[in-house]
């Protein structure tokens, strides 16, 4: 396989914020998970890091050969202090809370049927292993 052609295409990530071209449900911004994608003869590996995210708020989906992630972070206000109630305001915030966002094109060689996917304290992994080749076999020909 020649560097042109890749398992897994990555989207460009230079931009922190996701450009969403459908109106967002939720008032806060969505940002590009980072991710370090490595490959073995059996699998390739996606390691993102997803902080504030848990299994019950990622969303994983896999449809016409595009894989997406989506993880909702909740907004946690400092002890004392109620977001709801309008009581907290910060006087300096270097930490911003938002959702994350990203998809991955993904090529026929690997087997989506069997796409595994865990979450240990914020950090994504998903093994996407590949298929197996098919041999090439060769036809006899017969004269007649």
């Amino acid at each position: 396989m020649n560097e042109e052609t890749r398992e897994i295409q990555v989207q460009d990530i230079e931009k922190q914020e996701v450009e969403i071209d459908a109106e967002p449900t939720r008032d806060r911004p969505a940002f590009v998970p980072r991710a370090d994608i490595y490959e073995t003869e059996q699998e390739i590996v996606v390691v993102s890091d997803m902080p504030g995210v848990d299994e019950h708020s990622l969303d994983i989906t896999l449809e016409k050969g595009v894989l997406t992630l989506n993880g909702a972070v909740e907004p946690e206000a400092p002890e004392g202090y109620s977001i709801n109630a309008g009581t907290w305001s910060a006087y300096r915030t270097e930490y911003h809370v938002g959702d994350y966002a990203r998809s991955f094109s993904l090529s026929n060689e690997i087997d989506q049927g069997a796409i595994e996917a865990t979450l240990k304290d914020g950090v994504l992994r998903l093994t996407l292993p590949k298929v197996t080749e098919a041999q090439t076999l060769k036809i006899a020909v017969k004269a007649g």
